[in-house]
């Protein structure tokens, strides 16, 4: 079986983010890049169907520029057995990163496509669908587990009051949510193997962006808090304060 597994390069989600002075990236001085978090709960779920005894081949892919064959040898440090990087310069524009990935894994022979159910910088969630629509595949999404069972696989989604169960034929696409996937952390062993694993580098077939970015904003400060004072005696102040400064009564 073999799965191809997208991730994303995006900052550390604990990184201080500042507007750099073009006023439309973020300044990347001193910034730490990762494989967006949700993408890694994929590329364990695929890890760990190999691990079970399915074995298999596990791809990692990824649409971005040079610098993204950090995060692709980092992926080959916990498991996966082979990278792809698809050269270009990556967009907020998912359906250009969709059809760019969709170039690629149209003739690759994947019997199934897990993504992060959305990327940690834009949160836009809809690579994953949009490459399944490209790719005239099945695609579930927000999967919390998955298991393969013969040719289909069973993906459980959390949902308001328990779990909905749907299976799916393959080959498929699957986007993963948080759940009760962990992902491993590489090991020494892992990070010296990863080196003499292919990370095939190629152009990507990246569409014109669609969308323009025209300008990034840091959020407003939050303003000083208030003490209105203690106890009980607070209260008449506190909904007076609620009801006529900030409106919420």
């Amino acid at each position: 079986m073999k799965t191809y597994v997208c991730v994303k390069r995006v900052p550390d989600t604990e990184a201080r983010l500042k507007v750099a002075a073009d006023g439309q990236s973020v300044d990347s001085a001193g910034v730490k890049y990762i494989i967006s978090p949700y993408d890694e709960y994929a590329l364990e779920a695929a890890l760990r169907h190999k691990d079970s005894g399915a074995g298999g081949e596990v791809v990692v892919i990824s649409v971005g520029e040079a610098a993204s064959g950090e995060q692709l040898r980092s992926a080959l440090a916990m498991g996966a057995d082979a990278a792809v990087l698809l050269k270009g310069q990556p967009t907020m524009d998912g359906l250009s990163t969709a059809k760019a990935l969709a170039a690629e894994l149209k003739s690759a022979g994947a019997d199934l496509v897990l993504c992060g159910m959305k990327a940690a910088d834009d949160e836009q969630a809809e690579v994953g669908p949009m490459l399944a629509e490209l790719l005239d595949l099945p695609c579930v999404t927000g999967v919390a587990e998955l298991e393969i069972e013969g040719g289909s696989v069973v993906c459980q989604r959390e949902v308001e009051g328990g779990t909905e169960v749907v299976e799916a034929p393959l080959p498929a696409v699957v986007t993963i949510t948080k759940g009760k996937i962990e992902p491993r952390y590489p090991s020494l062993k892992g990070i010296m193997a990863a080196k003499k694993k292919p990370l095939e580098e190629k152009d990507a077939q990246l569409p014109a962006s669609r969308i323009l970015l025209r300008e990034l904003m840091p959020p407003p400060e939050r303003p000083a808090g208030r003490i209105v004072g203690q106890g009980a005696d607070a209260v008449p102040e506190l909904v007076r304060l609620l009801k006529d400064e900030a409106k919420v009564l």
